[in-house]
C-alpha cells in the first residue's frame, strides 16, 4: 500500500469563522480560498492556502456537530492532521485488517468535494488523523 501523499490540511476548531479569519487573512496573511457548508459533517469550513497544503477552520453549525462536541470540551485549537491518500477504501481495509481503531470504516462525504474518514486519536497517541481522497 502506498503512503500518504502529502499533509492536505490541518482542520481547527473555531466558534466563529468570521472572528477568527481577519487574524489569519490579515496577521498572517493566508489566502482565504472559500468557505464551504458540509451539511453531513455539520460544520462551515474556511479553506485557507499554505504552499501545497491547507489550513481549515471549521465553525460549528448545530450543537451536536462534532466540532461543537470538541469545543465544548477542549476548547478551540487543533482538531486534526489530514493526509492526502489515492485509495481510501484500500487504506481503511487495511488498517482495519491491522486492528487500527477507526471512527469510519467507510469513506463519508466531507470539504471541498472529497471523500473522508477519520482514525480514532486513541489509535495515534490522542492526534485524530483524517484520510482524505480528492474527487477529481
Amino acid at each position: 500500500m502506498a503512503e500518504p501523499k502529502k499533509i492536505d490540511h490541518i482542520g481547527i476548531a473555531v466558534k466563529s469563522i468570521d472572528e477568527t479569519l481577519p487574524f489569519y487573512v490579515e496577521s498572517l496573511k493566508l489566502e482565504l480560498k472559500g468557505i464551504e457548508e458540509v451539511a453531513t459533517q455539520k460544520v462551515r469550513v474556511a479553506f485557507l492556502s499554505i504552499g501545497e497544503a491547507k489550513i481549515e477552520l471549521l465553525e460549528p453549525i448545530s450543537d451536536d456537530s462534532p466540532i461543537a462536541q470538541f469545543i465544548e470540551k477542549k476548547g478551540e485549537g487543533i482538531h486534526h492532521v489530514a493526509l492526502a491518500v489515492d485509495n481510501i477504501k484500500e487504506r481503511l481495509n487495511e488498517l482495519k485488517e491491522n486492528g487500527v481503531r477507526l471512527i469510519h470504516e467507510s469513506p463519508v462525504p466531507g470539504a471541498a468535494n472529497a471523500l473522508v474518514a477519520f482514525l480514532h486519536p486513541k489509535a495515534a497517541q490522542g492526534v485524530l488523523y483524517e484520510f482524505c481522497e480528492k474527487k477529481e
